[in-house]
């Protein structure tokens, strides 16, 4: 699937730094800097990125990817003034939006073959990085959260190259529809099919399941009113 003009704009990469703002001290690799020549990628994400928390990274969140689309538009809704990285993202993509991404998608970048593998959960780490404490409930509700991909073919990615879809299997799964049922309108149909999203990490998968039942208890009903 051809978007023409969508394309790598950054690579960052980083680890666990020591971050210091009004509360104190605190441990995180959001601050990753950008590389400014390719980048070797294996199925745990780039090579010399790490995670700070655990429940981080992983094979199914190899990636983590952030839209120049999104700044653009914090930038002029909200007056919000971020740089590519802001978010601790692993690529800026541009030239995309987050309905043209769908879970499942395999994506050539460079010599790496990617898969969309579903939305970020937007987190108290990014509220504290970008100096805001209702972060995470604007995220939810203009939903805007990027999203991640997992690696099924090793290789090197550097700015500039392309991101091409070469092969797509479900048109509903794109990144803001997954969000909206799980945060802001649910839709048990939706979920369920959820459930048979080929290319959908087990993640979201397990939780989609778990709001069939749970509901309103479910903990992605309090995401949006952080």
């Amino acid at each position: 699937m051809s978007l023409a003009h969508a394309r790598i704009e950054d690579i960052l990469v980083g680890g666990p730094k020591s971050l210091t703002d009004a509360r104190g001290v605190w441990e995180s690799s959001i601050r990753r800097q950008r590389s400014d020549g390719p980048v070797q990628v294996g199925t745990r994400g780039i090579v010399g990125d790490k995670v700070t928390q655990p429940y981080h990274g992983g094979p199914d969140a190899a990636l983590c990817v952030h839209l120049a689309d999104h700044y653009q538009f914090w930038r002029e809704r909200y007056g919000v003034a971020l740089e590519a990285g802001a978010v601790g993202e692993n690529l800026t993509v541009g030239g995309l939006t987050e309905d043209q991404a769908c879970a499942g998608d395999v994506v050539r970048l460079g010599s790496v073959l990617a898969q969309v593998s579903g939305p970020r959960v937007p987190c108290a780490n990014l509220a504290r990085r970008i100096g805001r404490t209702d972060w995470v409930r604007l995220t939810i509700r203009e939903n805007r959260s990027g999203f991640y991909l997992r690696v099924l073919e090793a290789g090197v990615v550097q700015a500039g190259d392309a991101w091409v879809v070469e092969e797509r299997f479900d048109a509903e799964a794109s990144i803001p529809k997954i969000n909206r049922c799980m945060y802001l309108d649910f839709d048990a149909t939706y979920a369920k099919r959820m459930l048979e999203m080929r290319g959908l990490g087990e993640w979201w998968k397990t939780q989609a399941g778990e709001k069939l039942i749970a509901r309103g208890e479910h903990w992605t009903e309090m995401m949006k009113d952080e």
